[in-house]
């Protein structure tokens, strides 16, 4: 079931350089219309995290044909789905159930300024696309959580859709109105049971095999929402030996299964945010490796490091770095390698990890690796000298 499910993700099969600008910024939309999601994320080390999922996939593509993928304005928008995300356009009707349950909740955390809301919509309409600094500014004080008004109000336009994001400039939101910007085909609202049906449908392409709970997590649904709906999308019940939870197919895994493919694995370096492990459960099941995003760890009590990023290689994941990058370096502050009984590295770790850093410098156009701290600490020598030229 792993291979199926780095197929699912597209971490299977090498990957030809794209030379065009074009054809780089077609290969990540075709990455994102694959995944159905990329998550977004405020932490940036090597690269910002919806960077590091086309990175993983494709290589090293170059930051700016990713950029320019996701903020064409007309190919992709955000959205609430597994979290703040990244979803190909056409997939705007299937979020109508989800911008109606805000709309009927009436707030999310904040108090919604309505007296505001008129206003900021008709500013839209004259002035077109804004930002939230040009509505009025983002926060009423330094502290981050201290929205403005301005700020609540056009995020909950967002939330029940009367806004749409499909556009960035820098970090900042362009708004805009659905109108404007979702296409005539794409631009309706489907019912409840629609949406349901087509995101658990999503969800279990996305994973290629996995249980109801493995599904419902893609876009946050519920569980009794996913095993309401999954008989009517075209996923495959199926036995998946070891476990012991009903589970379902998509049927293009099925068939990939079928055959005698025996695509290799991508050797890259994984966001903690990339949607092979946003589901912690179901990455030990299928890996072996139990983790945890520590960002948000007191910095004493991390194992890992601030932002540990597994290693995969050979279809496993088998180390994990905490990167940072100084003065033409990357540094690996600690490298962590999952070990057999005996407290080795597990088969290929070390020439795995090093030729996923290796890529990686070259990717964020560093002239060296530099690695800190090893665990287990004896292999350091090891891995030091793998990455010599």
């Amino acid at each position: 079931m792993r291979r199926a499910s780095l197929w699912a993700q597209g971490l299977l099969g090498s990957r030809k350089t794209q030379r065009s600008p074009a054809a780089r910024e077609t290969a990540v939309l075709g990455m994102l219309e694959h995944l159905g999601a990329v998550q977004l994320d405020t932490i940036s080390v090597l690269a910002r995290s919806h960077e590091l999922v086309a990175y993983a996939r494709l290589g090293a593509i170059g930051r700016d044909a990713v950029e320019a993928a996701y903020w064409n304005g007309d190919s992709a928008f955000e959205y609430w789905s597994h979290a703040a995300c990244i979803l190909p356009m056409s997939e705007w009707p299937w979020f109508a159930f989800r911008r109606r349950h805000y709309a009927r909740k009436g707030e999310r955390w904040h108090g919604v300024p309505r007296k505001q809301l008129t206003g900021i919509l008709d500013r839209l309409r004259s002035e077109g696309p804004l930002t939230t600094g040009e509505l009025g500014g983002a926060k009423k004080s330094g502290e981050w959580w201290d929205w403005s008004d301005a700020k609540i109000g056009i995020e909950w336009l967002l939330d029940i859709g009367e806004v749409v994001v499909s556009r960035r400039v820098g970090w900042r939101r362009v708004y805009d109105l659905p109108e404007r910007v979702v296409p005539g085909d794409a631009l309706y609202d489907a019912d409840d049971d629609e949406c349901l049906r087509r995101l658990v449908q999503l969800g279990g392409h996305s994973v290629g095999v996995g249980t109801a709970s493995d599904i419902a997590d893609i876009h946050r649904l519920g569980i009794t929402q996913a095993l309401a709906h999954i008989d009517d999308t075209d996923l495959v019940e199926v036995s998946v030996r070891g476990w012991d939870q009903r589970a379902w197919a998509s049927r293009e895994a099925l068939d990939w299964l079928g055959t005698s493919s025996r695509e290799r694995s991508r050797t890259t370096l994984l966001s903690p945010f990339d949607s092979l492990v946003w589901n912690r459960d179901r990455m030990e099941r299928l890996f072996g490796m139990p983790h945890r995003i520590e960002a948000y760890t007191p910095a004493a009590k991390r194992v890992h490091g601030y932002f540990a990023m597994p290693v995969l290689h050979s279809g496993r994941l088998i180390a994990r770095v905490d990167p940072a990058r100084e003065k033409g370096a990357l540094i690996a502050k600690r490298v962590t390698f999952e070990t057999t009984r005996t407290g080795a590295p597990v088969s290929g770790a070390i020439e795995g990890t090093a030729r996923a850093l290796r890529e990686a410098a070259t990717w964020v156009g560093a002239e060296s690796v530099r690695i800190e701290q090893v665990v287990p600490a004896a292999h350091r020598a090891r891995l030091v000298a793998q990455l010599s030229p």
